[in-house]
């Protein structure tokens, strides 16, 4: 009797152990997802603000905002278009000023429609889109798909980064990714999922697109379903037309890239500059696309603008010159300080039609690591289109081989809006004062900031706004200075920071005396007492596109 007692309190207990442990175990599955989803609305929270500063500062604007914008169109304020400026001069000099055998044009918008036969745009330059039934939101396919890679990556990396944290110093990274179950486990999906994805890419299987959506349980951020439609192509380019009558127009579109300007210039660029292969031509432009998902502000947009080179070699080395300008164009990036943790390579797993290798420079953004730049390998497709649609020879006589041939390209192509958007997004910054308070500070590299210099006499009296005055005329010489004398100098110095000023300058009742004034520097805020001779000497070469280029030799 006492043994069945006994029996029976075991089982009771272990029961008891077994419902506790579902408990703990279902508990701590909630708190992932409260915890998941604070994250996530944080960055979120971030990116608001983010778009709210731009907008409250003169950075960016909705285009045609007093009639409620225009969808995926926006305006540089006036800030915006200084730091926009400013990012093209830093890309511009570091490719034409760096390098002696890279020159730059200027291409027009409208070009001859039969270029874009050529090129192969008005055939191929599709996405796959799909439609949610129940949100009515539209996606590229191709996204969802990469966006559930991410997340079989972040699984992974948030193994990794427990085990760190828990074995320390003597943790082994490659031994863990290559040994523990959970990671292996997670990378198999991955590894299956991409294999499969980048097959169904490669031979344009809109249907299987479509399947694996549904076999990965891909469910609309909207609505939370998985109602999807079937895949569809969707062509990016806006059409429009050219010529005095109706009857006579003739059917012409908007750039979508600024490449082919360049390739039908490549042969008078080669010849009046009595280029030698290899060289460059690069060129900063606007493009257009009837983008099926712009969203994101200024991430993806409708109109945007480019920085783009397109480098010719001899055949045979592209593959070289590739990995060259991969590793140039990262170290251009991170020249800018944000951290190398910012950055990554991502390989395409789909090539385009005129490519033999291509990568994506991504950062990271508040939304995720995303494209900023890419570096492709085009081959010679792009010249012997042109060469075959025109019926002109292109090719170049290389004096050293006695021969002539059509060189092989290798790009380098750069959104500016990309660009401006993945600066502000690591530039803003919110800081907890020892005094309790909070600033907003946009930590923007000297060399980009829009204004440079903000100078501000203490009071508006006493001669002092005059010499404020004086001072500031001698400077605007040599770099974007701004005058300020409304509210109290800590609200001044509140505005210059929100703006991303790097150096304020202060002058007081002393400076009337001993010609020196307060300098104060955005990131430390400390203050100390210079001359006014020595403000541009001390100022000059710390905010010059001149000290960001150093940096790349």
């Amino acid at each position: 009797m006492h043994a069945k007692i006994r029996f029976l309190l075991k089982k009771i207990i272990y029961f008891a152990h077994y419902f506790v442990l579902i408990k703990g175990r279902q508990q701590e599955k909630q708190q992932k997802c409260k915890n998941k989803h604070k994250r996530k609305m944080a960055q979120e929270d971030v990116f608001k603000k983010l778009v709210s500063h731009c907008k409250e500062y003169g950075f960016v604007f909705p285009s045609s905002d007093i009639y409620d914008g225009l969808g995926a169109v926006y305006d540089y304020g006036q800030m915006g278009v200084e730091l926009k400026n400013n990012i093209k001069q830093y890309w511009w000099q570091s490719m034409v000023l760096l390098h002696e055998n890279i020159v730059g044009i200027d291409s027009a918008i409208f070009m001859h429609p039969t270029i874009w036969k050529a090129s192969g745009h008005v055939d191929a330059f599709n996405d796959p889109l799909i439609d949610n039934r129940d949100s009515k939101k539209r996606y590229r396919a191709d996204v969802l798909i990469e966006d559930q890679l991410a997340k079989y990556d972040d699984k992974i990396n948030k193994e990794v980064a427990k085990a760190a944290k828990k074995f320390g110093e003597a943790f082994d990274e490659a031994q863990f990714r290559s040994t523990n179950a959970r990671v292996l486990e997670h990378q198999a999906k991955r590894d299956a999922l991409h294999e499969r994805f980048a097959k169904a890419l490669n031979d344009n299987d809109l249907n299987e697109l479509r399947q694996i959506i549904l076999d990965e349980e891909i469910v609309c951020p909207i609505s939370g379903t998985k109602n999807w439609t079937e895949v569809r192509q969707f062509n990016l380019m806006f059409t429009t037309k050219m010529g005095s009558t109706a009857d006579g127009s003739m059917k012409i579109y908007l750039r979508p890239e600024t490449a082919q300007g360049i390739f039908v210039n490549y042969l008078n660029v080669q010849k009046t500059g009595r280029m030698k292969i290899p060289f460059g031509i690069a060129q900063i432009g606007k493009a257009f696309r009837n983008e099926i998902v712009a969203r994101q502000f200024i991430f993806r947009m409708r109109e945007f603008e480019q920085m783009e080179m397109q480098f010719f070699v001899k055949p045979g080395t592209e593959l070289d010159w590739f990995k060259t300008w991969k590793a140039t164009r990262l170290k251009w990036h991170k020249a800018l300080g944000f951290g190398d943790d910012h950055y990554r390579y991502h390989d395409h797993d789909k090539l385009a039609h005129y490519a033999n290798a291509a990568t994506d420079i991504e950062f990271l953004m508040p939304f995720g690591f995303k494209e900023v730049e890419g570096i492709h390998s085009r081959t010679n497709f792009d010249l012997s289109q042109h060469e075959k649609f025109s019926g002109k020879s292109i090719k170049y006589f290389d004096p050293e081989l006695n021969e002539s041939y059509t060189p092989y390209v290798i790009e380098t192509s750069i959104g500016v809006d990309r660009m401006f958007l993945s600066i502000m997004s690591a530039a803003y910054t919110e800081e907890k004062l020892e005094n309790g308070e909070t600033r907003v500070v946009l930590k923007l590299p000297a060399a980009l900031a829009p204004v440079k210099l903000a100078v501000m006499p203490l009071v508006k009296k006493d001669g002092l706004p005059e010499k404020a005055r004086e001072i500031m005329d001698n400077l605007k010489f040599h770099f974007h200075c701004q005058y300020d004398e409304k509210d109290s100098i800590g609200k001044r110095y509140r505005r210059q920071d929100a703006i991303g000023t790097p150096y304020c300058i202060t002058v007081d009742h002393q400076t009337l005396e001993d010609n020196c004034v307060t300098l104060r520097n955005r990131d430390t805020m400390q203050q100390e007492r210079v001359a006014i001779s020595e403000l541009n000497n001390i100022i000059a070469d710390k905010v010059s596109i001149t000290s960001l280029l150093k940096t790349l030799q």
